[in-house]
């Protein structure tokens, strides 16, 4: 308790905190028997259907700027978790909130009233319920589990994927590398770029229907978290098989377009923080899907498809290569690169 109090504002304990940002914000569609409150929480197990459950930590310095608006924080917070249940086809039910906060001094009220607008603004139109968390001192540090249910064999998983299967992605990709490339001055963008791909930095929209509508769809299915190529090459490990993208297909925005192509490259293939849905599935599914569009209000693009492992692929001796693309241009030409996604145990 000495430690937390040194981070509330004089007139607001850890007690009050929980109680001011927590349990007012108690749900009505109660998926939750026991919320906050309790040492635990209880959630009832709908019948017929699996509970989902994922984790993502957010730290300063490493997830996100210092001077990131705190209500953009909260959404993300809470964005990237339930990006995890899209990309299971789970519907979201419950999340707790860790949270370690530094004594900035009488702004932390304003700082929490605006974080916990941005993240319950979101939680709200999911119905997904606050259920239980922890606070402490210490630098910036938000971490959230989020729990969701999906019809009994009904998930989509990263070990699906069969040889045939067409490989499709969701809205378009790069433009959060774009954003976070010209706030660290790796490129300039002009003044009217900058907002619409700042918001795609900070604002990423959980593609939760989508993830819904392809159950029974979708052989495998996940979220592009820390770019195209690292995260493409966990279906393809943990369904052992290969890859063929065009990259010439890849669907960028007209912002990302104006970039040389190193860096459309650069952001679209190798960049993170997309939260789109990544997923293959028959070819026989491609009109059920483009029928999706206008239904879930995203693009879906075709951009590779699924083939058996080679006889050179196999002859890798390094898994990590094993179970990389090959990336080829419009003409069928191979291009003849490497490239890698995030890792935040290697600084590029």
């Amino acid at each position: 308790m000495q430690a937390l109090s040194r981070i509330m504002l004089t007139f607001l304990s850890e007690f009050s905190l929980i109680d001011r940002y927590s349990s007012q914000r108690r749900q009505p569609h109660h998926s939750a028997i026991l919320g906050i409150g309790d040492d635990c929480a209880l959630l009832a197990a709908r019948p017929g259907h699996e509970l989902a459950v994922s984790t993502d930590m957010l730290l300063e310095g490493c997830h996100f700027f210092a001077d990131v608006p705190p209500v953009t924080l909260g959404h993300k917070a809470l964005a990237v978790n339930l990006s995890d249940l899209a990309a299971m086809g789970a519907e979201p039910r419950a999340f707790t909130l860790a949270l370690a906060l530094p004594d900035t001094g009488t702004s932390r009220q304003d700082w929490l009233d605006a974080f916990s607008h941005g993240l319950f603004s979101l939680a709200d139109r999911y119905s997904c319920e606050l259920v239980g968390g922890d606070t402490t001192a210490g630098p910036l540090n938000i971490c959230i589990t989020v729990f969701g249910d999906v019809p009994c064999g009904q998930a989509l998983r990263r070990d699906g994927a069969q040889p045939g299967d067409d490989i499709w992605v969701s809205g378009a990709l790069g433009d959060a590398r774009l954003a976070l490339g010209a706030l660290r001055n790796e490129w300039p963008l002009t003044i009217d770029q900058l907002p619409a791909l700042r918001h795609a930095l900070q604002m990423p929209e959980p593609r939760i229907a989508l993830g819904i509508a392809l159950r029974g769809i979708a052989h495998a299915a996940l979220d592009l978290s820390d770019g195209l190529a690292g995260d493409l090459s966990h279906i393809l490990r943990r369904s052992n098989v290969t890859a063929h993208v065009d990259v010439d297909a890849l669907p960028r925005s007209a912002a990302l377009r104006e970039q040389p192509l190193s860096i459309q490259y650069r952001c679209a293939i190798e960049g993170g923080d997309d939260y789109e849905l990544c997923f293959t599935a028959p070819s026989s599914q491609r009109d059920t899907l483009l029928a999706l569009i206008p239904r879930i209000g995203i693009s879906l693009t075709r951009i590779g498809t699924i083939d058996t492992l080679s006889d050179l692929d196999k002859g890798n001796t390094s898994v990590t290569n094993l179970y990389k693309a090959h990336w080829y241009d419009s003409s069928g030409s191979p291009i003849d690169t490497t490239w890698r996604s995030f890792d935040h145990f290697y600084e590029k």
